[in-house]
């Protein structure tokens, strides 16, 4: 008992322990002082002029004039059943009764100063408040709404709905989206959500609507714009790349998307190592990168096939030698190409064909950006990207022998490897256009291919690609008398390859006859886009619907 006094003591208000039976059995100094000692083994109420018992454990008694406010809770001690009062002088009532009026009129603010309709109801949907916003939206006061059950108002047609209901139905938050005006059409969000107490029963429900019509018009808008801006960024890259380089053809996906990886690296100095077949476009790959780049303001492109210069001659092309440095050489001396580059783009064309002396000698340069003229004792610096470019199996080589490991794993920085025309074929009559355009402008002439000429370019294999098919379109050009070139002017060996294997390069793989069907469906659609300009034409020409053709474009992405 002496520890419970020392634990009552501590504390910073008058407290009291009755029995069950509501005796004083113990008391703290303070409630000794407030009854002058005399208050053990006597009921508590006889203490006080009135006794007033409210809910909650709560009771309002009065002593000499005072008023006080009892807050009782259970107390175990020993097996048995006791009683502990906290005793408070009236003025804290009244001061929590004005927190309590402060924090009303706070919320009530907040819930005015919202566009958004804020509805409250307690466990029987019995509306507490509700904001001035759900005349804007139903078309009646606030005040039809207060302290009335939300099951009237909707049978009164105050409220078209209530989500309330659903609420304290299924116990859970909802979301409904509805017609909530009755004037106009406008489209609604409400969110109800439950508010439990300890015993998980639903306390108290909160319901938020809001008027989706402007957040609707602000998301049009900002889809329309984002649209608007995706278009301009195509618009924008199509035209950067024609002013980059207008004889590049991009048609099929794998191409527009290797030019829009060198368009993203073109600015940094990484080495790029472009691989493919002879003819594929490697060199125009190379120069497009440098036109794309930075460096086109500052330095030269400087090309060299290294394997078109004799092994003996080509160090000197690329190193440079002083004056006197061998039998023969200009007394002046003479730069070599990678001074020639400075600041700008060496390309180095069939980089398989060097010599290893000179493979250690290029190695030197990529690692320390330094180069030493034949017959110089003393380095030079330079700034070049290098951009290399073989037909070859560096990695074969490199088993071989035949190659530097550590020089191919430097130049492998950023691999681009370009199909062969026939594995694309969306840019055979796309490039048939372009260079018949061109050569027609050059020598000032009208020709044109009928339609199986076109059909047989579609269906070659190109084995020398885009070089094989240009120089093959120059040759029809400048050979062929006539405005319209057909099939029958085609040059012996490709009039053979054509009765010998008329299908063959078009179908190279046992297939479905669906699948079949479609690529000789979509060859013929290319060659048609190519030559008429109009949906309505092209249905005419091969017999079907606009609609029908449409469709057909779209599905194979023509």
């Amino acid at each position: 008992m002496e520890h419970v006094h020392q634990w009552m003591d501590n504390l910073p208000f008058p407290a009291v322990v009755t029995d069950a039976a509501g005796i004083i059995e113990s008391c703290n100094l303070l409630f000794a002082e407030m009854f002058g000692g005399a208050s053990m083994g006597v009921p508590l109420p006889s203490l006080f002029q009135s006794w007033d018992e409210q809910d909650g454990g709560v009771h309002v008694a009065k002593a000499d004039g005072r008023t006080y406010l009892l807050l009782c809770g259970d107390l175990k001690r020993e097996a048995n059943d006791h009683r502990m009062y906290i005793v408070t002088e009236s003025g804290c009532v009244h001061r929590l009764q004005e927190k309590v009026s402060d924090l009303e009129q706070e919320l009530d603010a907040l819930m005015e100063i919202s566009n958004d309709v804020i509805f409250i109801t307690d466990r029987d949907g019995v509306t507490l408040k509700v904001n001035s916003a759900i005349q804007h939206f139903t078309g009646f006061p606030r005040q039809c709404y207060i302290s009335h059950n939300v099951r009237d108002l909707v049978e009164r047609g105050l409220l078209r709905t209530s989500i309330t209901l659903k609420v304290l139905e299924q116990k859970k938050t909802i979301n409904y989206i509805y017609s909530s005006s009755y004037f106009t059409d406008h489209k609604r969000f409400a969110i109800g959500v439950p508010i439990f107490d300890e015993a998980g029963d639903i306390k108290k429900v909160i319901t938020n609507v809001r008027d989706l019509t402007e957040l609707n018009h602000f998301y049009n808008k900002l889809k329309e714009a984002q649209q608007l801006n995706d278009q301009y960024r195509k618009e924008l890259e199509k035209l950067k790349t024609r002013r980059v380089d207008p004889d590049i053809v991009l048609a099929s996906k794998c191409m527009v998307d290797i030019y829009d990886m060198a368009e993203r690296i073109a600015d940094v100095d990484a080495t790029v190592l472009i691989l493919g077949e002879t003819g594929v476009g490697k060199d125009v790959l190379a120069r497009y990168l440098y036109r794309a780049s930075s460096r086109s303001e500052k330095g030269e492109f400087i090309k060299i096939n290294c394997g078109a210069i004799p092994h003996d001659l080509l160090e000197s092309e690329l190193f440079g030698y002083e004056p006197g440095a061998f039998t023969g050489a200009s007394r002046a001396g003479k730069p070599g190409l990678f001074e020639l580059a400075d600041q700008g783009v060496l390309f180095l064309d069939e980089v398989g064909e060097l010599p290893l002396s000179l493979q250690v000698k290029l190695l030197r340069v990529l690692q320390e950006k330094q180069i030493q003229r034949i017959g110089s004792t003393r380095p030079k610096n330079v700034d070049v990207r290098l951009i290399a470019a073989t037909n070859r199996d560096l990695k074969q080589m490199v088993k071989k022998g035949e190659f530097r490991e550590d020089l191919y794993y430097r130049l492998n920085v950023l691999p681009i490897s370009i199909p062969p025309l026939r594995e694309r074929k969306e840019d055979i009559l796309p490039l048939v256009a372009s260079v018949l355009g061109k050569l027609n402008k050059q020598y000032k002439m009208a020709k044109s291919f009928d339609r199986s000429v076109e059909w047989f370019f579609s269906r070659y294999p190109w084995p020398g690609n885009v070089r094989e098919l240009t120089n093959l379109i120059e040759r029809l050009i400048l050979t062929v008398p006539s405005s319209v070139i057909t099939v029958e002017d085609l040059p012996p060996e490709y009039r053979e390859q054509e009765r010998q294997s008329p299908a063959t390069s078009a179908f190279t793989r046992v297939m479905t006859l669906k699948e079949a069907a479609e690529i000789a469906e979509r060859e013929i659609l290319a060659i048609a886009v190519q030559k008429f300009h109009s949906t309505y034409k092209i249905a005419e020409e091969l017999g079907t619907s606009q609609a029908t053709i449409v469709r057909k474009l779209k599905k194979y992405n023509l």
